[in-house]
């Protein structure tokens, strides 16, 4: 084969390897936003037998990017976080951001964090700190504790305020949403697809803002704080690495075994247990139509324990989510037969009925430091939530459901 078809079927590995994310994800790495069609008059609510569903930053007007269900009931009910893709839909009315794209304040790809509600307020947000190297937020996710958020934040590796996609480089930090002041967990040399997670101890009130806020105790108000994150290859999405640290025991990294079998695939949206002590993740083929859910401690020595697929089960979980309600421990997960990308109006009774996908659940009791066959216990059957797939988990009340990357909606459950 000659050098010059050599070079073209690289080039077009390359391309199909970076539209891997289009698939399961709750991040957007997609070139351009999904744009609705000029026909499109934008969703309303709707209340069906499936619950109130409400538009997030416009519905269908708006992409938005890594749907994150509120952690904080008290604060923030009935919200959800997102990151912005281009365009937005709904301004803060403290700030002097222009959500509508202009010469000055023009609205740039993922330059902010947003915390709405169903009534399309804005409750809480961040912009990115140009003046400080803030190129873009990427992978935002809320952590298990209600004032706390993951996030990667990119800067311009030649110090250009330009930030071009190919000169970025990313690192990982928390953002303390009580003040909006950040913790820097790696400042550098991560990769764009590294879908951060915190654990922090929920005993944990209000931190003690007059204490260091760089160190871990300082800004968290404890210890007991865990991380995890993905490392990938090189200018796509196979993952190298399954990342922990545990920072009440010295925080140094712990690679966690990989599922076997797993070269050339991408790990995805890995989340820890609301004890702190495991983490479940996606784990998807590079043919983009196929991904297997995990759970798995955190611990050096654990086996990743896949979630099988089970009869009646449209496909196995994506985007799988633990809730914890009344002391028990769920998993929620998406279940559909083809990509997802929430690029429909949820508001058309006519979508309602399961055919863009599902979201399910079931309980489970997990046991750490236990045998294998004690470690995973399911509880009862699968369950359905709600005939439509809502990738961004569900609220500690159980009251609400979260979806975006392409059209982000809120469901309250009836």
């Amino acid at each position: 084969m000659s050098s010059q078809n050599n070079s073209i079927l690289e080039t077009m590995k390359t391309f199909l390897l970076k539209l891997l994310p289009l698939m399961v994800l709750a991040a957007c790495y997609d070139p351009e936003p999904y744009v609705a069609s000029v026909e499109d008059k934008g969703p309303s609510i709707s209340e069906s037998e499936i619950g109130k569903v409400f538009p997030i930053n416009g519905g269908i007007s708006h992409q938005i990017c890594n749907p994150s269900v509120s952690q904080d009931t008290a604060r923030f009910p009935a919200s959800m976080l997102w990151l912005n893709f281009s365009s937005m839909g709904v301004k803060a009315p403290d700030s002097v951001y222009n959500v509508v794209s202009t010469k000055e304040r023009k609205v740039t790809q993922h330059d902010r964090l947003t915390i709405s509600d169903t009534s399309e307020k804005v409750l809480w947000y961040l912009m990115r700190d140009t003046a400080n190297g803030d190129c873009q937020f990427q992978d935002p996710e809320w952590s298990t504790h209600p004032n706390f958020i993951a996030s990667l934040r990119a800067y311009d590796v030649n110090g250009s305020k330009s930030c071009s996609p190919e000169n970025l480089d990313y690192g990982i930090i928390a953002v303390r949403i009580s003040d909006k002041k950040r913790f820097v967990f790696y400042d550098k040399k991560e990769g764009e697809y590294g879908d951060p997670h915190i654990w922090v101890d929920p005993s944990v009130t209000e931190p003690d803002t007059s204490a260091s806020d760089t160190t871990i105790r300082g800004f968290f108000g404890t210890d007991r704080v865990r991380l995890v994150f993905v490392r990938t290859k090189e200018d796509n999405m196979q993952v190298r690495e399954l990342v922990f640290r545990d920072f009440a025991n010295g925080g140094k990294e712990v690679k966690l075994k990989l599922p076997k079998g797993y070269n050339g695939k991408s790990l995805e949206n890995p989340l820890i247990s609301p004890d702190g002590k495991f983490v479940i993740y996606n784990l998807v083929d590079v043919s983009q139509t196929s991904w297997d859910a995990y759970i798995q401690e955190l611990s050096k020595n654990s086996e990743p324990m896949k979630i099988e697929k089970l009869d009646g089960m449209i496909s196995a979980p994506a985007q799988p989510h633990w809730f914890q309600f009344d002391g028990r421990l769920f998993v929620v997960w998406v279940e559909t037969d083809g990509f997802i990308r929430n690029d429909k109006d949820f508001t058309v009774s006519s979508i309602q009925d399961g055919s863009a996908g599902r979201t399910m659940m079931r309980e489970i009791r997990l046991s750490a430091g236990a045998a294998s066959d004690l470690a995973m216990e399911w509880i009862g059957d699968v369950r359905e939530i709600a005939p439509l797939p809502m990738i961004g988990g569900r609220s500690p009340d159980s009251k609400f459901l979260a979806t975006g990357t392409s059209h982000g909606f809120m469901i309250e459950l009836p």
